[in-house]
């Protein structure tokens, strides 16, 4: 059924991707623009592009996402779009009244050559972006990269938009990478906790998660301003959470701006948590509240009680590189072994931090950076697991092979909570325990001989 037909036999592949494990550039993109306050994001391309990233932002978010279009036909292919793209930015402005137009490329208007930086001025010389109003744009063409690119090319253009007065504000710069929203909101409250002020960008709380009120909104309350993007010129510093979705940006603010920046890992586990908050309190000059140590405790209460249910459990993944890599800590921390390791997403950075991170692991561990699914499946079948943590196409493999399963990363189009519930910080870290031990524990149920079924575990 389903994927049974995967082979054991792994044969080299060098032109063929089965199951990919990542999506396309503007997917990225149009994520990243929803986290700038009154934006309206364009697809500059076909209709059906932007169909297509609208349709699995929807359904992996439960919210209806709204973005413009191009509109290419045969001739903006062949001839270029520019006259498409300025029709639609009068249009947008004068019909839909954004702040921001934020615009990404497809394939085929990168293949055709447009040259959105030009577009974008002759826009402005011919009166088509308003006072007060503003227009930035990314190249995110789908047959390179993932949608981790996008979302970083994209982030990159909102740095862009800083300014420099030469008097400090004050605050840190806080880049969250691609996290739920529910993850930003606990990103701010972490920082509020320290007693930090923060510029999140992009901060997706509130936009993607917002309540249901009855009334009817174009643009939701939340979001990065223009006003707070433009400040972050004159931030103290900044924090890049991850390597592949924060660093481009934070490294133009220190290149451009001289505000100096660190990378760290996203603050998924105890571990990356910890150097989080460190890099907080160092900011702040503050010793860390007891309320954030209260919490730290709870999660580390949590990996101890239930260390034996964890104890050698093999674990296969699959999901972004900057996610992953913070995954991968956190599970070994717990003595988890994490053995096939996938991400669609290219960097041979990424296999080398895996293999460092999983140096003294008692199994051999398969790693695969521009990977897909089809390959993970067949280091299963060869080498099975306990447990399979990744997104919802992930279920396939899971009930081929008969796998618990714990969804994480994107997209989740067959559940919710993701966007309610934080997995980063030391809340979230106890949530993905949580995940976890339910997966692997209903299997225990499921599986016991009565003489070992237990009501006390």
């Amino acid at each position: 059924m389903l994927l049974r037909h995967t082979p054991k036999e792994i044969t080299e592949r060098d032109a063929l991707v089965i199951n990919p494990a990542k999506t396309c550039q503007p997917i990225g993109a149009m994520y990243a623009a929803l986290g700038i306050h009154g934006c309206l994001p364009h697809s500059h391309g076909s209709q059906g592009c932007c169909a297509y990233h609208r349709s699995t932002l929807t359904r992996h978010y439960k919210e209806p996402i709204s973005a413009a279009t191009s509109s290419f036909t045969e001739g903006a292919s062949v001839f270029g779009g520019q006259a498409n793209l300025i029709q639609a930015i009068n249009n947008i402005f004068s019909v839909y009244e954004p702040e921001v137009i934020a615009v990404h490329t497809t394939c085929l208007s990168e293949t055709i050559g447009d040259d959105l930086k030009q577009i974008t001025i002759k826009a402005t010389k011919d009166g088509k972006i308003p006072e007060g109003k503003h227009v930035i744009g990314a190249s995110t063409p789908s047959y390179v990269g993932s949608h981790v690119t996008g979302f970083s090319n994209m982030v990159k253009s909102m740095a862009m938009q800083a300014e420099k007065t030469g008097t400090k504000n004050g605050k840190v710069n806080v880049i969250p990478g691609w996290v739920e929203p529910s993850d930003m909101e606990e990103i701010k409250r972490l920082a509020a906790l320290v007693g930090v002020d923060i510029t999140l960008f992009p901060d997706t709380s509130g936009v993607l998660n917002g309540p249901l009120s009855g009334e009817y909104h174009m643009f939701p309350e939340g979001g990065t301003t223009m006003t707070e993007l433009k400040s972050t010129g004159d931030a103290v510093g900044t924090l890049a959470l991850g390597e592949w979705c924060s660093a481009d940006a934070a490294r133009w603010l220190d290149s451009t701006h001289k505000v100096p920046c660190k990378v760290l890992d996203m603050p998924f586990g105890l571990s990356a948590t910890d150097r989080f908050i460190d890099a907080l309190r160092i900011a702040a000059g503050v010793t860390v509240p007891d309320e954030v140590a209260h919490e730290r405790g709870q999660l580390v209460d949590m990996m101890s009680d239930m260390h034996q249910y964890f104890y050698n459990k093999k674990v296969a993944l699959v999901g972004d590189p900057d996610q992953l890599i913070a995954m991968t800590e956190f599970l070994v921390s717990i003595d988890m072994c994490p053995v096939h390791i996938v991400t669609g997403t290219p960097g041979k950075k990424f296999e080398k931090r895996i293999r460092e991170l999983t140096a003294d692991m008692p199994f051999e561990v398969n790693v695969k950076a521009a990977g897909d699914m089809f390959l993970l499946h067949q280091w299963i079948k060869n080498d099975p697991v306990d447990l399979i943590i990744g997104n919802t196409y992930c279920k396939y493999i899971a009930r081929d092979e008969d796998i618990p399963f714990v969804r994480w990363g994107f997209p989740i189009l067959d559940r919710v909570g993701h966007q309610y519930f934080p997995t980063v910080g030391y809340k979230g870290g106890l949530r993905l325990l949580e995940k976890i031990l339910m997966a692997l524990l209903d299997r225990k149920d499921r599986d016991d001989p009565e003489e070992t079924f237990e009501l006390v575990l």
